[in-house]
């Protein structure tokens, strides 16, 4: 049970995110499943068409400003003067008081190895490489045992219907924000925009994702200005090479009591007994994607 209420959590009893289909099992028995709903958002800014995304559309607003921040196309200091969004068209427009034109930013962009292919364009590396994450920001294994034990037991949009990642925002054992999309690059811009929007600190804050730690990861991160990157997946070489290179603690494997740190291990405090962390998260995942998948 969550001893602290997060500020802002799944709803996996939401009907808008997730849909009853029938069909048949491995024995051709007639079984009935949830599945996740995906749909389409395109977002504007001021008076351009930037991109069309699918999503399951439960955080519509901080879905749009996470994405032009983690892309660049709105910078920290950017005076928001509304964000409108529209059900029935699926639309959201952003509007600054500065006045912008990306035509020839969105013409030079990279396909990333994010799922619903993100994208990360030209410039933004130039930007990572200016980047300065907090040296003094650190990690307790102790925390970091007990954070993984509530954000496993949390209710979650998975657990009911699978095929979604999540993203969580933290301060040191406590899970502050959880958020969950079809694209963990969307889970992740979503917690930008709530950050952005809320004013707050990420000096002193984790980052949790289900999803790999891979460039497109790392760079968002960076962009954020967290200095700590958790996984329960693996890394990819230039994920691992870019937390090096900008200073992100990056953590991976995490399950049970095992982790793999390849970047920025000089923030870890080795404080946990290992005869007295339990090896209950690992347990309660496998038991939670066994009843998700129907097993």
């Amino acid at each position: 049970m969550q001893d602290t209420a997060l500020l802002v959590q799944p709803d996996p009893a939401d009907p808008r995110l997730t849909r009853r289909v029938t069909g048949l099992d491995h024995t051709g028995a007639p079984v009935e499943a949830s599945v996740t709903v995906e749909r389409p958002l395109t977002l504007y800014l001021n008076g351009q068409e930037i991109v069309t995304m699918m999503t399951i559309l439960d955080r519509p607003e901080d879905l749009a400003l996470g994405y032009l921040l983690n892309q660049g196309m709105l910078r920290p200091d950017d005076r928001v003067t509304a964000v409108d969004y529209d059900d029935d068209l699926q639309v959201v427009v952003v509007r600054t008081e500065r006045r912008t034109d990306f035509e020839e930013k969105l013409k030079k962009k990279t396909l990333t190895s994010g799922c619903a292919q993100g994208t990360a364009f030209g410039d933004l590396m130039e930007s990572f490489s200016k980047a300065r994450l907090p040296p003094s920001a650190a990690i307790r294994t102790s925390d970091l045992y007990r954070l993984l034990h509530r954000i496993n037991t949390l209710p979650t949009l998975y657990l009911e219907a699978g095929a979604i990642h999540g993203c969580a925002l933290c301060q040191r054992d406590r899970p502050l924000v959880y958020m969950e999309d079809v694209g963990r690059h969307n889970a992740v811009d979503k917690i930008a925009g709530w950050m952005f929007r809320t004013g707050c600190d990420p000096a002193d804050k984790v980052f949790y994702t289900t999803g790999r730690l891979t460039s497109e990861m790392v760079i968002k991160t960076v962009r954020m200005g967290i200095p700590i990157l958790v996984s329960r997946s693996g890394f990819t070489a230039w994920g691992v090479e870019l937390a090096r290179e900008a200073g992100v603690t990056l953590i991976g494997r995490c399950k049970g009591k095992r982790f793999t740190a390849l970047a920025g291990e000089q923030r870890i405090v080795f404080d946990a007994d290992l005869d007295y962390v339990e090896e209950e998260s690992a347990k309660h995942w496998r038991k939670n994607s066994r009843e998700a998948a129907g097993e």
